[in-house]
């Protein structure tokens, strides 16, 4: 359980509500409800079973603290859960649930799901601050600033000029969302070592179906191969390190020797009644290093053994998580900031 400090200072209600236990379970209930359908669909399941299976989850209330033991157990949630749910399907129909899929498959693909939220919502937060930065460059278009190279300073510009540096590589990752949501947006559908094995030959045509379901695109096996998880990562780190610039930049403009940008409400001191604190920028920097850690630390699940790495596959339900929670907390700092921020000519001295 993270503090108090970290929840407020680095947590996202929206994001990690998106990603909690219970947005987990209910993505597996619709993979199993959308497989049991498209194995119907091409005679592998009896029609009678896919609705009892679809019944059931849509009726079924699972515990996540229920599936705990056996998580402990076999280091997935996939058997417990599968477990539990056929029990609430009944024996006459259970024995058709999960055909030809295995755990990967299910928490690969609930976690896509779940990623999709996730998309939509950093999204809609990069539209917004965007439109932000697109009013503060014109109200400060005619403000003459300082250029600086090398900490030094160089030659003049304007706020306008400053503002737009911070948009551009913004906007460009706002237009590369487009081909991260299509690339991560897939299903995952193997079987037991990724080749689809024990359909009668209609595997692929299960995974059309399955895909055309859940509202995902179709896709070969990528159980072993993990670049869509991981280039997602990368699209979170760029995301959080531009605000990290952004942040930087703020907090050496809001030095008092230097006053070109002034952030209504900064924070208070305890001690110096008189200082207003560049927080939210401060937060940009520390979240920005932060995530490109992470972002490292993601590029190690690329090696994975064989057909399946319980060890790499773990390592992406520590990382990419906290990610996605780490940039949707840097966006909306960077919201409150830019709504907050003045930029100004330098004082006279």
């Amino acid at each position: 359980m993270r503090s108090l400090v970290l929840r407020t200072l680095a947590g996202d209600g929206e994001i990690e509500t998106a990603l909690s236990d219970e947005a987990e379970i209910a993505a597996m209930l619709d993979f199993e409800a959308a497989l049991a359908a498209a194995e119907a669909d091409v005679g592998l399941v009896p029609q009678q079973a896919a609705n009892a299976i679809e019944a059931a989850c849509r009726s079924i209330a699972i515990a996540p603290d229920a599936l705990a033991p056996g998580i402990e157990k076999d280091g997935v949630i996939g058997p417990a859960f599968v477990a539990v749910l056929r029990k609430a399907v009944g024996a006459e129909h259970g024995r058709w649930l999960h055909l030809g899929a295995t755990s990967q498959d299910l928490t690969d693909t609930a976690l896509v799901l779940r990623m999709r939220d996730v998309i939509a919502i950093l999204g809609r937060r990069l539209d917004a601050l965007l439109d932000l930065l697109r009013r503060l460059r014109d109200e400060a278009a005619a403000t003459p600033l300082m250029a600086h190279t090398r900490m030094q300073r160089a030659l003049p510009f304007t706020g306008g000029d400053k503002v737009d540096s911070w948009m551009r590589p913004l906007a460009h990752l706002r237009e590369r969302l487009a081909s991260v949501r299509e690339e991560l947006l897939v299903i995952q559908f193997g079987g037991p070592i990724g080749t689809r094995e024990g359909l009668n030959g209609l595997g692929d045509r299960v995974a059309e179906g399955l895909a055309g379901r859940l509202g995902l695109a179709p896709a070969p096996v990528w159980h072993s191969a993990r670049q869509r998880i991981v280039e997602f990562g990368d699209w979170l780190s760029l995301v959080s390190g531009t605000l990290g610039k952004i942040g930087i930049d703020i907090a050496l403009m809001a030095q008092n020797e230097v006053g070109t940008a002034i952030i209504a409400g900064g924070g208070a001191s305890s001690a110096m009644p008189h200082k207003s604190n560049p927080v939210a920028a401060e937060l940009l920097i520390a979240l920005a290093r932060f995530n490109a850690g992470l972002c490292g630390t993601l590029h190690q699940a690329l090696v994975h053994e064989n057909e399946r790495s319980g060890a790499a596959w773990t390592l992406e339900w520590l990382v990419l998580p906290q990610m996605a929670v780490t940039t949707g907390a840097a966006l909306r700092h960077a919201l409150g900031l830019v709504e907050a921020l003045t930029l100004r000519a330098e004082p006279t001295r």
